[in-house]
């Protein structure tokens, strides 16, 4: 076979550099920061294990059908009524942004556009 040795030496660059960042990140490994819950043991709108999981897509929905189709309550599954609210409803009981939701999204990079409109409950402190 002509050229086995180049065909070697590419496949060998090719796994070191494929592996490098294994090798860069190896025991630098961190877990993820958990948010503070709020003191009082109060039940969110939905389980913790969806709202962990799809928070993101939840609110997203709630602006939609909030602004787009007018409608202002959200029926929960076991029948409790809430208003769709970021500010009035969910961080009423997560009241500090830096300690519930920046920790997660500082960690994953992640920058949200909800602050774009909304205040944070320490911004609202400010202007009561």
């Amino acid at each position: 076979m002509y050229n086995a040795n180049k065909v070697i030496i590419g496949i060998i660059v090719f796994l070191i550099f494929f592996a490098m960042p294994f090798w860069l990140n190896f025991g630098k490994v961190e877990a993820l920061p958990k948010p503070e819950l709020p003191k009082e043991e109060k039940k969110c709108i939905e389980d913790t294990d969806y709202m962990k999981a799809y928070h993101m897509k939840f609110l997203d929905e709630w602006r939609k059908t909030k602004v787009r189709e007018g409608k202002v309550y959200y029926i929960n599954k076991e029948g409790k009524i809430y208003k769709m609210s970021l500010q009035r409803t969910c961080m009423k009981c997560h009241d500090n942004k830096e300690k519930f939701c920046d920790r997660c999204h500082k960690n994953l990079v992640v920058q949200p556009d909800c602050w774009k409109c909304h205040l944070a409950p320490e911004e609202v402190k400010k202007w009561q």
